[in-house]
C-alpha cells in the first residue's frame, strides 16, 4: 500500500470512529473538517480552522453576556461579524460543500453553513438541530424555552411561519402547506451524509466516476450499513473495473438488506455479484 493510500485508510478509519454510535449527536465540525482533508488528498493542519470556529463561539458568548440570549445573535456573529453567506451565484461549485473552503471563502451551501451555526449554537449550550424541511436545509435552535427556525444560507435570518410557507411553496408548488413532518429533526449523521452527498452528486453529474466512488467511500465511513449506499458502491466500483471492491460492496449489501429489503434490488445485486465473481476466475 502506498503512503497516500495508507493515509487515506487512516483518515477513513478516523471518520468511522467519529461517526460511531447511533449518530444522533456527533462532532459535526470535526467530521466535516476530516471530510475536507480527505477530499484534498493532502495532509492538512486543521488547527487554524478549529480555532477560527472557536473564535466565533467566543464571540457569541460575549454577545450573549452583554445583550442576553436571542436567536438573532447567531447571525450577528456568523453572518455579520464574520461575513458568512450562502453562495447563490456559483451554487454548484464543489467548494461550497467543502468546509475548509467554506471557511476560507466565507460562503457555501445551506448544509455546510448549518454545520457552523449548529456548532456555535451548541457551544453556547443551546439545543440545536437540523430540520427535515423540503428542499432547503434549515436549523432549529431552542433558547430559554423558545424554539426558533434559522436559515443559515440567507444570512442566518430567523424564519417565521409565513416565511417558511413561502419557502415550501417554492419547492412543492403554490398550494403546499406546512405540515408537522417538515419540522422533524434529523440526526447529525444525516446532516453529514447530506453534506457529502452534494459532492457525490456533482461529481457523478460530471461523470467523474473515480471521485464519485471516493465520495461514496466517505459516505460509507459515516454510515457503514446503509443499503442504498452499498448497492451504489457496488455498481460504481464495477463500472471502474474494481471488481473486488464491487464484490465486497454487494456482499455487504445483501447481508445488511437481508430478506426485508427491496426484492428487485436484492435480485439485481445477486446477479451482478455472480457476474463479478465469474470475472475473477
Amino acid at each position: 500500500m502506498s503512503s497516500d493510500a495508507l493515509e487515506t485508510s487512516k483518515s477513513l478509519s478516523r471518520l468511522r470512529d467519529l461517526c460511531a454510535g447511533d449518530g444522533e449527536r456527533l462532532d459535526l465540525l470535526e467530521v466535516a473538517l476530516v471530510l475536507s482533508a480527505l477530499r484534498s488528498g493532502d495532509t492538512v493542519d486543521l488547527s487554524p480552522f478549529r480555532q477560527h470556529v472557536a473564535a466565533m463561539s467566543t464571540g457569541l458568548a460575549d454577545l450573549v453576556r452583554r445583550r442576553g440570549a436571542a436567536p438573532e445573535s447567531l447571525a450577528e456573529i456568523i453572518a455579520q461579524s464574520y461575513a458568512y453567506r450562502g453562495d447563490s451565484e456559483t451554487y454548484d461549485d464543489l467548494q461550497n460543500a467543502d468546509l475548509i473552503r467554506v471557511i476560507e471563502r466565507r460562503q457555501g451551501l445551506p448544509v455546510a453553513l448549518s454545520i457552523l451555526y449548529l456548532h456555535v449554537a451548541r457551544a453556547q449550550g443551546w439545543h440545536a438541530e437540523g430540520l427535515a424541511f423540503p428542499g432547503h436545509f434549515l436549523i432549529r435552535v431552542e433558547i430559554d424555552g423558545g424554539r426558533h427556525v434559522i436559515d443559515p444560507f440567507h444570512d442566518g435570518c430567523v424564519r417565521d411561519a409565513s416565511d417558511l410557507r413561502e419557502l415550501l411553496r417554492q419547492v412543492l408548488g403554490p398550494t403546499a402547506e406546512l405540515k408537522p413532518e417538515h419540522f422533524d429533526p434529523v440526526f447529525d449523521r444525516d446532516v453529514l451524509l447530506r453534506l457529502e452527498n452534494n459532492v457525490r452528486l456533482r461529481l457523478a453529474k460530471r461523470e467523474e466516476w473515480t471521485g464519485a466512488a471516493q465520495s461514496l467511500d466517505r459516505m460509507l465511513a459515516i454510515s457503514p450499513d446503509q443499503p442504498e449506499l452499498l448497492f451504489e458502491s457496488g455498481q460504481l466500483n464495477a463500472r471502474l473495473d474494481k471488481r473486488r471492491a464491487a464484490i465486497l460492496a454487494f456482499e455487504r449489501f445483501l447481508l445488511v438488506a437481508g430478506d426485508r429489503g427491496d426484492a428487485e434490488l436484492r435480485q439485481r445485486a445477486t446477479a451482478l455479484l455472480q457476474e463479478l465473481r465469474r470475472g475473477l476466475n
